[in-house]
């Protein structure tokens, strides 16, 4: 991978966010939580498909990579009920300083500025962020199809995964295909005004196919592979469900 990009950050600390007390001591099985140990990338490689999610096959199946989600109108909108959600704390990130790195399995590594990622095609959607605390908020986002970004970094022809890295070192991962989908957006933009810091910016996942915990916030590496680490995502690793699709 990478080294971190060179973001200058100021830490707003804040409680742990306990995903309401993991879904108040649900009892949902860690079993990510054994999968400690990490070495060579064929061991990874190995490893990442026998603990591959059972249901995985099947959502995949069930999965239409380009059916479109219906979205809202305008007036659907609901500005007031995207709740913020923080796993650690809120990192302020120099919008100048600021780089999305996009490397691993890619013929054409990227180090885009948000200047960068602003001068390419805006897409704007307006979707339903769904929850798993139970809750959901209609939103506009825009900015950059992540099939843009994709595309620039040239993937290899075996790459089934992509990686999101964030600022706040909160981890994530999600199926090539599901990543590609033409809804699947690197956002800059709420309700058509600059994405506020507590919503992610200055740049998030959004889509409509995935909950809300899978659309990391603040994100500042994108590594495209062929393998599922054994490290799939911060909350997954306690035991949520991995692809998570709607």
């Amino acid at each position: 991978m990478a080294n971190e990009p060179n973001i200058n950050l100021i830490r707003v600390n804040r409680p742990q966010l306990t995903r309401r007390k993991f879904l108040q001591l649900s009892g949902i099985s860690s079993m990510g939580l054994f999968l400690g140990g990490c070495g060579t990338p064929a061991l990874e490689d190995l490893v990442g498909k026998l603990s591959e999610p059972l249901n995985q096959k099947v959502e995949g199946l069930i999965f239409k990579p380009q059916k479109l989600v219906p979205e809202f109108s305008t007036r659907e909108i609901q500005p007031e009920a995207l709740i913020i959600n923080t796993f650690r704390d809120t990192p302020i990130i120099d919008p100048v300083k600021y780089r999305l790195i996009v490397d691993g399995e890619v013929n054409h590594p990227l180090s885009l500025s948000l200047a960068d990622i602003q001068a390419l095609p805006m897409t704007s959607m307006i979707i339903r962020h769904i929850c798993v605390e139970g809750w959901a908020a209609i939103v506009q986002w825009g900015g950059i199809g992540m099939g843009e970004i994709v595309a620039l970094a040239q993937p290899k022809a075996n790459v089934q995964y992509a990686y999101f890295k964030s600022a706040d070192g909160y981890y994530e991962s999600w199926d090539i295909a599901s990543a590609l989908h033409p809804q699947t957006l690197l956002a800059y933009q709420k309700n058509s005004k600059p994405l506020p810091v507590e919503n992610g910016a200055p740049l998030r996942l959004a889509s409509p196919i995935k909950l809300g915990y899978k659309q990391s916030k603040w994100v500042t590496q994108i590594t495209l592979t062929s393998y599922l680490s054994p490290f799939k995502g911060y909350w997954e690793d306690q035991g949520y469900e991995w692809f998570a699709g709607l």
